[in-house]
């Protein structure tokens, strides 16, 4: 986000309060009901329960493949920050950062990851703070920031240049594609359908926790771009010629390390330097956590070797974490590919993250929608945006780029795969049989699914009687407070987050 923030300015801010927040706040209020009620361990084997079979497989294989090559982005993360500070070279560094990750995660599983985010969360916020404040200084404040970028175009606004058919924006979107493909299918569907995501609400003790987790985590999120998106417009003010030219001193990737060296005095360096590091390390590791989840519940447990005992499904899953943490190895050489790996990351999400999206909230609204149509329709949905992506290419080699930029291909990416997948699967679904009411009960809207929203607010006020009763207050006049009610708060957050957006439009 850094590397956007240098490459493409205000924009990025996109990426929160529209590609972030709203899918956040979209989980907790109707998706976690639904996931938390069934009972179900990974997205694919909620889409087992509603698609059957067919879809289960081919889902479960393309969120491994996906899991693992997002893993490879952390992965080079880690690896960047060790090439920056201690010298390394590249391939040193992935080597060594894998297997500080595969120790880990090893021994500590999903706990470790989750204690590891919570402790390096706090550690990135005071080195980015640090860098925010330093480097806002030795612009000469925020006028001073605005000065140095006013000849950039528009570095220092958000929606400016974004007409349909005028886009004049650094990101090279225009407002349909920002709002539909970042806003709506990527960021609903990345917030919706990543696991490694999801994951953490799955781990909540209750359903109301789980619906709380990730809009709680919203609050944070419409606020963090600060301290990430500014210190990138401080690298654009002070080194933007270094990332010029066809042969650049540095890549976008390298903003955050760049002004880490030039501005933290060496024993915060060190701190922050190790809070970088446990952020990826904390991301790569619930990747491969993911990884192993899927592969050996999702795939060995079904399809090759059911019905053994827990614990041999223990030890299949710690095999699968180390080979996962091998494969990674290659995969970051994929991504250093990339000079911003923000690009690399959202073209995954478009090949990925939209058709499951697509299919999953088409199974969610509409009962007669088949299983041989939803996954034809989601592998229609993988095809489209690979096409666009091929043809982005060509038309790039030829010198007439049909997109504006390559974060704009995969936000167009991302919506031909959801209108796929929608069409295809209801032009397929007149002609073939439908679920009955009874195998599709507690799966869809029309078929029992509000019985988990019941369950939930009864659970609110089940929470709010026993505070009361702690209390020693009356329990006939509970009621649940607002900013206990996951639709209140969420509601809220909502809009607070879009304000943010008035000082840059």
């Amino acid at each position: 986000m850094a590397a956007n923030g240098a490459q493409i300015g205000m924009p990025t801010i996109h990426y929160y309060l529209i590609g972030a927040v709203p899918g956040m706040v979209f989980l907790g209020i109707f998706m976690m009901p639904f996931y938390y009620g069934s009972g179900v361990r990974s997205v694919p084997e909620f889409m087992n329960q509603r698609f059957g079979k067919g879809s289960h497989l081919i889902v479960s294989l393309c969120f491994a493949v996906s899991t693992i090559l997002q893993s490879g982005i952390n992965l080079y993360a880690m690896a960047l920050i060790l090439q920056a500070m201690l010298g390394w070279s590249q391939w040193t560094a992935i080597i060594v950062s894998a297997v500080f990750v595969l120790s880990y995660i090893t021994l500590g599983g999903l706990t470790s990851a989750i204690y590891n985010e919570v402790m390096q969360f706090f550690v990135i916020v005071a080195a980015l703070i640090s860098v925010t404040v330093i480097g806002l200084h030795r612009v000469g404040g925020w006028s001073g920031l605005q000065t140095k970028l006013g000849g950039s175009g528009g570095l220092m606004h958000a929606w400016v240049g974004t007409g349909i058919g005028n886009v004049t924006n650094p990101v090279g979107g225009d407002w349909f594609s920002i709002i539909m493909g970042l806003g709506f299918v990527l960021g609903f569907g990345y917030w919706t359908t990543n696991f490694t995501e999801v994951q953490r609400a799955f781990a909540a003790k209750s359903m109301t926790a789980s619906r709380m987790t990730p809009i709680v985590g919203a609050i944070p999120k419409m606020f963090i771009w600060m301290i990430i998106v500014i210190p990138g417009l401080i690298a654009a003010a002070t080194v933007g010629n270094l990332f010029a030219g066809p042969h650049p001193v540095l890549q976008y990737n390298e903003a955050i390390p760049y002004l880490f060296k030039q501005y933290l005095p060496s024993g915060v360096l060190g701190i922050a330097v190790t809070g970088m590091m446990a952020s990826f390390m904390a991301g790569m590791a619930a990747n491969i956590s993911s990884f192993n989840t899927v592969f050996t519940y999702d795939l060995w447990l079904n399809y090759v070797k059911p019905g053994q005992k827990d614990k041999y499904y223990l030890n299949t899953g710690r095999i699968i974490t180390v080979i996962g943490v091998f494969v990674s190895v290659f995969t970051a050489w994929i991504a250093s590919q990339f000079g911003n790996i923000m690009t690399y990351l959202q073209t995954l999400f478009s090949f990925f993250n939209a058709p499951l999206f697509a299919v999953f909230i088409l199974g969610l609204v509409w009962k007669r929608v088949s299983n041989k149509a939803g996954t034809i329709g989601y592998i229609c949905g993988i095809i489209a945006p690979l096409i666009t992506y091929i043809l982005y290419l060509r038309s790039v080699a030829a010198g007439n780029p049909i997109f504006g930029s390559p974060t704009a291909e995969t936000w167009y990416g991302a919506i031909f795969s959801c209108l796929a997948t929608w069409i295809v699967a209801a032009a397929i679904t007149p002609f073939t049989k439908a679920k009955t009411d009874k195998e599709l009960e507690g799966l869809t809207f029309a078929s029992g699914g509000l019985k988990y929203f019941r369950a939930a607010k009864a659970e609110e006020l089940e929470d709010a009687k026993r505070a009361a009763k702690a209390a020693g207050k009356d329990l006939t006049k509970v009621k649940v407070p607002w900013y206990k009610k996951p639709a209140v708060l969420g509601g809220v957050i909502f809009v607070v987050g879009l304000a943010f957006y008035i000082p840059f439009f």
